[in-house]
C-alpha cells in the first residue's frame, strides 16, 4: 500500500501485508486496511499502526466500512460469514462497539451516513435494505428493494444530509429511498373509503405471520432510475451540485450519468449529462432537461487524468516503527473539521495506490 500527498506529489508512506490487500478505507483519523481474515487500523497523522483485529470472519470481497466523520470513526464489517451479522468497532476507542444481527444470509453492502449516526446494510439475496441506529445497533427503517429476483448490490449510500438512501445492483434499476417515518401526532385523516380501506389494511397485519407482516410494512423506493444496461458493476453516489439535488452513476465500461432527483415527488429520474471516463472526455447532454450551465472540470476528471508518480526510491517514506523516525507526517493544520467535499476544487484527499499485496514486512524508503 501507498499514500501519497496529492498537493505536494510526495509519498507519505508505504506498507506490505501479509496477504493480499482487498479494501481500504480512511477519514482524517483513521485508516483501514482489510485482508480476507484480518484488519488493520492506522493513525492516519503519523501511519502508526494501532490495532490489528484478527481472525475475522472469511471476507473475500474485503467488505467494511468506515465513517467519515473522524469524530466518530466506527468500523462496520461482518461478523460472521454464513448469516448477516454486523461487527460493530469503534476506530478512536479501539474497543468493540456492538453487534447487529441485521439479515439471515451473508452481507452484501455496508454503508455509513456522513455523521457516522446510520449504518444500511443489505444481504447476498439483495431483495431488503436495512438502516440502524449507531452505536445502539437499533432498526430505523426497512426497504423493500423487490421480490421477483437475487440481485447483487454493488452500492449503497447515503446523501449528505441523510434523508436518501441509494442502492444499485447488476440489473438495470437504481432505487432511492426516502428516510422518513409518520409520526402517531398526524392529523386524523377525514372519513373516505380509502381511509376506512388503510385502517382495515392496517389492524389485518396484526393477525398475519410476522414474515407476512413485516413484508407488508417494508417502504418501498420513493424515486428510481432505469439504466440502459444490465449486468455490469456500478457505483452510485447522492450529490448537490449548484444547489440542485443529483444522482451519479458511473459504470465499468467506463460512463457516469448524472441524473435529475426530485426531492419532493421522487418518480423517475431524468437523465441530464453522460461523460466518458475513459475516451476522449466528450459529454453528451440532454438539453431538453438541462437548464444549468456546464459544470466545471471536477476533482474526478482531475485525478483522471494521466499522471506521473516519482519513484519510491526517490520519495520519503515510513519506517516499522510507524513513522516517527523518518518520513513527512501531515501537518495538524491540513486536517479540516468536515468531511472532504468532492464538489469543491480546493479539496483534495490523499490517493492510496495498491501493489500487489505480496508477504513482507513494512517496507523502507
Amino acid at each position: 500500500m501507498n499514500v501519497y500527498h496529492f498537493k505536494k506529489g510526495t509519498e507519505i508512506c508505504n506498507y506490505s501485508y501479509s496477504s493480499k490487500i482487498l479494501s481500504i478505507r480512511l477519514n482524517r483519523q483513521r485508516l483501514v486496511v482489510c485482508l480476507e481474515e484480518s484488519i488493520y487500523i492506522h493513525n492516519i497523522k503519523d501511519m502508526k499502526l494501532l490495532k490489528t483485529i484478527m481472525d475475522t470472519p472469511p471476507n473475500t470481497t474485503g467488505l467494511c466500512a468506515l465513517s467519515i466523520n473522524h469524530a466518530n470513526s466506527y468500523l462496520a464489517y461482518p461478523g460472521s460469514a454464513t448469516s448477516g451479522e454486523i461487527a460493530l468497532y469503534d476506530g478512536n476507542t479501539l474497543k468493540t462497539a456492538c453487534t447487529i444481527p441485521a439479515h439471515d444470509g451473508p452481507l452484501a453492502a455496508l454503508a455509513f451516513n456522513s455523521t457516522g449516526s446510520k449504518l444500511a446494510s443489505a444481504s447476498e439475496k439483495g431483495t431488503v435494505i436495512r438502516v440502524f441506529s449507531i452505536p445502539g445497533g437499533q432498526k430505523l427503517y426497512e426497504f423493500r428493494r423487490g421480490m421477483k429476483r437475487y440481485v447483487n448490490i454493488s452500492s449503497l449510500v447515503f446523501s449528505m444530509d441523510s434523508q436518501f438512501l441509494c442502492a444499485s445492483s447488476n440489473t438495470e434499476t437504481v432505487h432511492i429511498f426516502k428516510l422518513e417515518h409518520l409520526t402517531d401526532s398526524r392529523p386524523e385523516e377525514p372519513p373516505t373509503w380509502s381511509g376506512y380501506m388503510g385502517k382495515m389494511f392496517q389492524a389485518a397485519t396484526n393477525y398475519l405471520p410476522a414474515q407476512v407482516s413485516g413484508m407488508m410494512s417494508q417502504d418501498r423506493a420513493f424515486a428510481t432510475v432505469r439504466l440502459n444496461i444490465s449486468g455490469q458493476r456500478n457505483i452510485c453516489a447522492l450529490s448537490t451540485i449548484q444547489k440542485l439535488p443529483r444522482l451519479l452513476v458511473t459504470t465499468s465500461d467506463g460512463h457516469l450519468y448524472i441524473y435529475n432527483l426530485d426531492p419532493q415527488d421522487g418518480g423517475e429520474c431524468v437523465l441530464i449529462k453522460t461523460h466518458s471516463l475513459l475516451g476522449s472526455g466528450k459529454m453528451e447532454e440532454n438539453k431538453e432537461n438541462d437548464l444549468q450551465p456546464p459544470v466545471p472540470q471536477s476533482y474526478a476528471a482531475t485525478v483522471a487524468r494521466q499522471s506521473t508518480v516519482p519513484s519510491t526510491s526517490t520519495m520519503p517514506g515510513y519506517s516499522e516503527d510507524g513513522g516517527a523516525l523518518r518520513g513527512e507526517v501531515i501537518p495538524e493544520h491540513e486536517f479540516a473539521t468536515g468531511p472532504v467535499c468532492l464538489d469543491d476544487e480546493n479539496e483534495f484527499p490523499p490517493i492510496i495506490l495498491c501493489r500487489g499485496g505480496q508477504p513482507g514486512k513494512a517496507k523502507r524508503s
